[in-house]
């Protein structure tokens, strides 16, 4: 199974699944070594700055963000 199908099929799970399988994929990453995780976080923020660049997403100031988080759990 490719990732993309798992991804289609976590998405389709109910809310509690979603947050149990949430829970074990995040539990399963403390066996990681600290350079990987920061290998790959590194990589995604080069990928989403590179989105930002080409103009594929665009961004969301900080204070709108925390705005919007803020009335959310208000």
């Amino acid at each position: 199974m490719q990732s993309d199908e798992i991804e289609s099929a976590a998405l389709a799970l109910t809310p509690e699944a979603r947050l149990r399988l949430a829970h074990t994929l995040v539990r399963s990453l403390e066996s990681v070594d600290p350079e990987t995780i920061r290998r790959l976080w590194i990589e995604e923020a080069e990928r989403r700055d590179a989105e930002m660049d080409e103009g594929a997403v665009t961004g969301v100031p900080g204070e709108q963000s925390l705005a919007r988080i803020r009335a959310k759990y208000a």
